[in-house]
């Protein structure tokens, strides 16, 4: 059954790698033709679009999931569904209308009072989201993985043409006459907006044929009952969500001079671990249907347990390809947003951490006492507030880095405590520990053997060789037969 699950996390990482990996090649884009401070708007507001979609999704994905996948026909999945998406899909209206009726209030309060118009469009863009968020998850829970993939893929080509289109056509055409009523330089970071939104609008027409004619309809006996369960989920998602984001608020409020510059370069750096994101995301799409399905008790651990330890195995392999390395991605930014790749460490350490108490959450949601969810990430919220009004102000976007750490740490020592207590699951803590700690220690070499020697050559050449016998000190400590492996992968082409 793990194999359906690295089957399922594979097809889910081609589906997200891909789209990822087109929308990533704006990132470098972007760097070079924006300030640090207009590429901190974008930084600003698109931390809030998460928060806002976990708001208006109310929790009922994972409440879709499992009640689908309790459900004995056809017609009480599509009853379900029709559901989840009417409620979802009535809540992103009213959000919208709200958020158009309050665009000049928000604007003063987000400091957009020049710019209200980017209020209205992060309104579009986060209601067409939360619209397409059911549907999207029914793909998942019935193994579409080829639609769900091609209508992302089909948002991201849209969104990466409309934006080189608005940033490097759009002001050429302007520059010899033609069109240039519709260039503005001024709306700046409007255009990645718009690019975004007609993406998002695409893709929210692109769905409605799969639907197969349900329609958003909503029962409210069956909406209370998947309600009671995805309520405390809704409240661990907003503070949850918070902790993903409520760092970057921080910044904004709490550096007294330059804030929106600091905010730019840390939205930089951040992208730049965009590598052990995907996986934590293709991942978590597939682990969160396979583990809430009606497996056995026994089963459910063994399968959790050795997930845990094989995703530790893999992030810690990612951590180190892209820390001992930095200075090469560094170069995927532009110039000015350099400075702050020294943090870099700390944020893929704060990213591994976030699929570990991933994890340590199946058993609760799979168990009905998603109440617990409300317990680990309020603990997650509290410390990064608390770090953050501590180290913030004494070192900037480098503090908001190391308040996030301290975050997923205290969500992943909670979740551990309430598993132990609650719900018993054998992990190997020893074996898990043992590559975690080796994998510092590879790590703290290379950064002693770069400052002692500040050849590049030769500083590169050791991580390498640290690097491979890392990776090769997993596979003989797990016996893993990677020709095996290799074999298997080029049978299934």
């Amino acid at each position: 059954m793990l194999k359906q699950l690295a089957g399922q996390t594979a097809i889910y990482g081609v589906g997200t790698i891909v789209p990822r990996f087109l929308n990533y090649l704006l990132f470098p884009y972007l760097t070079r033709l924006m300030t640090t401070g207009e590429y901190g708007v974008v930084t600003d507001l698109y931390a809030l679009i998460p928060f806002a979609l976990v708001v208006l999704t109310m929790g009922l994905e994972t409440g879709y999931f499992r009640f689908a996948g309790q459900a004995a026909t056809e017609r009480e999945r599509k009853e379900v569904f029709e559901t989840t998406w009417g409620a979802v899909s009535l809540f992103a209206l009213l959000f919208f209308a709200a958020a158009l009726l309050f665009t000049p209030a928000l604007a003063r309060i987000m400091d957009y009072a020049e710019h209200p118009s980017y209020i209205r469009l992060t309104a579009a863009i986060i209601a067409l989201d939360a619209a397409t968020a059911i549907p999207f998850a029914r793909l998942r829970q019935q193994g579409r993985a080829k639609r769900f993939v091609a209508l992302r893929l089909l948002s991201v080509a849209v969104n990466l043409a409309l934006t080189v289109f608005f940033y490097s056509a759009l002001p050429a055409l302007a520059s010899r006459g033609a069109d240039a009523g519709m260039y503005d330089p001024a709306f700046g970071a409007g255009y990645v907006l718009v690019a975004n939104l007609l993406g998002s609008a695409v893709v929210w027409v692109g769905l409605y044929p799969s639907c197969h004619g349900a329609r958003p309809r909503i029962r409210p006996k069956l909406l209370r009952a998947v309600m009671l369960y995805s309520l405390p989920l809704l409240i661990s998602g907003i503070a949850g969500t918070a902790n993903e984001f409520i760092d970057r608020q921080l910044i904004k409020y709490l550096v007294p001079e330059g804030a929106m510059a600091e905010l730019g370069v840390y939205g930089a750096i951040t992208k730049i671990a965009v590598v052990m994101m995907l996986f934590y995301q293709m991942y978590r799409l597939a682990a969160e249907p396979f583990f809430l399905s009606n497996f056995k008790k026994s089963d459910f651990v063994e399968m959790n347990a050795a997930a845990l330890k094989y995703y530790v195995m893999a992030s810690m392999l990612i951590f180190l390809g892209i820390a001992l390395f930095r200075d090469v991605f560094a170069l995927i930014v532009g110039r000015s947003f350099r400075e702050g790749i020294f943090i870099l460490p700390v944020v893929l350490g704060a990213n591994v951490l976030t699929g570990v108490w991933l994890n340590l959450s199946f058993w609760y949601k799979r168990e009905e006492r998603t109440s617990l969810a409300i317990v680990v990430t309020g603990a997650g919220l509290a410390a990064i507030v608390a770090f953050g009004f501590w180290l913030i102000p004494l070192w900037g976007y480098y503090g908001a880095a190391w308040a996030r750490l301290a975050s997923e740490t205290v969500m992943v020592a909670v979740s551990w405590w309430l598993n132990r207590s609650c719900y018993p699951t054998p992990y190997d803590w020893r074996r898990i520990g043992e590559y975690v700690a080796v994998a510092l220690a590879v790590f703290a070499a290379c950064e002693a053997v770069t400052a002692f020697d500040g050849n590049k050559l030769i500083t590169y050449a050791f991580n390498i060789v640290l690097f491979a016998a890392y990776a090769v000190y997993l596979v003989r400590r797990e016996r893993i037969d990677v020709g095996a492996m290799l074999r298997a992968a080029l049978k299934r082409k």
